[in-house]
This record gives structure tokens, C-alpha cells and sequence, in this order.
């Protein structure tokens, strides 16, 4: 099943758990491109926390795509402020890590300034998530062209990691990370592993491409910590309303959390 199927299976179950007690505390998620309430948001935490949602109009997942979207970060967050969110996660690795790690500092704190809000950034979801499972020599399997996996090795780098490889899907246009299967994603993702046998832990990157139930899995085949975008960028998120982050039974880090 692909993402997009996923999705239109899961749309009328996704409404009715998206009902959750008005005392909840309430995340605001901006994503790229319009997406409903996030299943894997669901399936970690199925009570607890109410999410809301608005997007970007991404077009491509190139840097001139991610350009043309930036100014609305900050507009869209105010949105979200303005319907209860009590803290704010911009979705999307790529698009908060493009232009480096001080950048994506630089959008936390645009985030912040415009809702008043807690704010974090999928990029640094995956930075303390990798960290917390002390990541020290990284190997990472994308959904991102050659140009978007150079800029995330800087990224990386940036940030302290040993990066031993990148390998992407070569995907540009938005659209076409919905047609990415989850067996032929767990089958790539396990061979981008295997070309890097000293990596100590794995970054799966794309908030396109679902993870959620590959965690397990690819820690299983190859023995490393796994972090990937949209569970640990809702890690993140919930933390900074006060909770765990705790799901088990999704990971290493995401059990123990």
C-alpha cells in the first residue's frame, strides 16, 4: 500500500479520532503540501493530544521550490496559533534544512516570534532524535534528489555527525513520494544500510514517505538505532507540550522515549 492509498483507507477512522477532548493539548503541524491530521500522529498517540493542520503549496522538493514557500512559514503558523495550537511543528525536513543549520535555527525562532508559541522544525526533530539515540556515524536513505542529499550531508554535518553516506530515491515532484510503496521503501532503506556496515545509527529522511511501521523492521535487519522524519519530528512536537513522546512498539527511541 502506498501513501496515498493509505490515506483514503484511513480518512473516515482519521476524522473520527481526530475528535479528541477539547482539554487536549492541540499541535499545530504545517506541512509542504495539504495533508490531513498525519495517521503515524494517530497511531503514536491515539489519545492525548488533538492535531491541526495547514499547508505550504510546496511544488517540487528542490531548492527553488522550498524557496518559494518560505515566506509563508510564518503566516501559516499565525493561523494555526489563531485556531488553538499550543505549540507549532513546521513539517518537512528538507524544507528547514535546505540552507543549513543556522537557517533552520532562523525559522524556529520566525515560528516562534509570529505565534507566541513553543515552535521546532522537523530537521531538529531528527537531530534530537538521532542524538538521543547517540548517533555518532550516520548513514541516511531520502527521498531527495542529488542536489537536496548534498545539502542534507552538510546539514548533517553541521550538526555533529560522522555522515558515511547518502543515498536518495531521486525524487523531485511532490507527488511522486506518494507512490513510493512500503516494501519497496523497507527494501531500499535496508540496502542503503548494508553499504555502510560502521554506521552506528540510520536516518531515513522525507516527511513524504511513511516510516512509521518500517522503525521496527529496519532496526531488526540492521542492528542501528533507525530516526526518520514524520515520526520523530511528532516526537519532538508533543514534547514540547509537556508529554513523553513515549509510542512503543515504533522504534528504539520512540519505545524508551
Amino acid at each position: 500500500m502506498n501513501r496515498r492509498e493509505f490515506f483514503k483507507a484511513s480518512s473516515a477512522g482519521l476524522l473520527g479520532a481526530a475528535l479528541v477532548k477539547s482539554a487536549d493539548p492541540t499541535l499545530g503541524l504545517i506541512f509542504p503540501v495539504t495533508r490531513p491530521v498525519p495517521p503515524e500522529g494517530l497511531a503514536m498517540y491515539p489519545s492525548g493530544v488533538k492535531f491541526i493542520t495547514v499547508g505550504l503549496g510546496l511544488k517540487t522538493m528542490t531548492p527553488e521550490g522550498y524557496d518559494a514557500v518560505i515566506d509563508r512559514i510564518g503566516p501559516a503558523g499565525e493561523k494555526l496559533a489563531a485556531q488553538g495550537a499550543n505549540a507549532v511543528v513546521l513539517m518537512g525536513t528538507s524544507l528547514s534544512f535546505y540552507k543549513g543549520a543556522a537557517f533552520n535555527d532562523r525559522l524556529t525562532e520566525t515560528l516562534k516570534k509570529a505565534t507566541g508559541l513553543p515552535a521546532t522544525t522537523m530537521s531538529t526533530g531528527v537531530i534530537e532524535g538521532l542524538k538521543t539515540v547517540g548517533a555518532k556515524r550516520v548513514v541516511a536513505a531520502t527521498a531527495y534528489d542529488e542536489e537536496v542529499n548534498r545539502r542534507l550531508q552538510a546539514f548533517l554535518k553541521e550538526s555533529g555527525f560522522e555522515v558515511l553516506g547518502v543515498n536518495g530515491l531521486g525524487i523531485e515532484k511532490v507527488e511522486d513520494v506518494d507512490r513510493v510503496t512500503q516494501d519497496g521503501l523497507l527494501k531500499f532503506c535496508a540496502g542503503v544500510r548494508e553499504t555502510q556496515p560502521n554506521a552506528n545509527a540510520m536516518l531515513v529522511s522525507c516527511g513524504g514517505l511513511r516510516t512509521l511501521e518500517l522503525l521496527a523492521p529496519l532496526e531488526q535487519r540492521g542492528h542501528v538505532p533507525v530516526v526518520s522524519s514524520t515520526p520523530h519530528a511528532l516526537w519532538a512536537g508533543v514534547r514540547l507540550l509537556g508529554l513523553s513522546g513515549r509510542a512503543p512498539g515504533f522504534g528504539t527511541l520512540l519505545s524508551k522515549a
